[in-house]
């Protein structure tokens, strides 16, 4: 994040220096606003793409569990491809799934599948909050980047370890 901020106001600064005049100053600043904004959108709409991906991974893992143990519906789990809002909703979203993992588990009696990836889940969720917001905090933004690769290794496992686990379901069904 700090990447945008620093290119906008750099092309801003760059654009009012080649002239000294009021008016190419404030045509810079304008120029860095616009930049700054436009970088921020095309985030915001990476960020909705890739939580749509996520979201979309969530739902086949869904639609293994039977119904009776979902713990969200699952139409809720679009949610994650809101911007900012997705900071509290992975949170109740990867976490409803590894509830709804263990619930059907603990129903036919198999103990060997631990929490279900819960606690990946939850390492993951802060990881990536905790990346976002202090990706925007000028001073300490590298330890949002660091923050938020945790988290994204944290979700692959997790990830990882609910597809073993529909798989499981699957040849327990057959």
């Amino acid at each position: 994040m700090c990447v945008f901020v620093a290119f906008a106001s750099f092309s801003g600064l760059a654009l009012a220096q080649e002239s000294r005049n009021p008016a190419a100053e404030s045509l810079g600043a304008g120029f860095g606003v616009f930049v700054l904004i436009a970088l921020l959108i095309t985030f915001a709409v990476i960020n909705a793409a890739i939580f749509a991906g996520i979201a979309y991974m969530i739902i086949l893992n869904y639609k293994a569990i039977p119904e009776e143990h979902h713990k969200m519906e699952v139409k809720k789990v679009w949610l994650l491809a809101i911007p900012l809002f997705n900071l509290y909703w992975c949170f109740p979203t990867f976490q409803g799934l590894s509830d709804s993992y263990k619930s059907y588990f603990d129903s036919v009696g198999d103990t060997s599948v631990g929490d279900c990836g819960r606690q990946k889940a939850l390492i993951a969720a802060i990881c990536y909050a905790a990346g976002t917001v202090l990706g925007f905090v000028p001073i300490i933004n590298c330890l949002g980047a660091l923050s938020g690769l945790a988290g994204l290794v944290f979700l692959i496992l997790f990830l990882v370890q609910v597809f073993d686990l529909k798989k499981k379901i699957g040849t327990a069904v057959a």
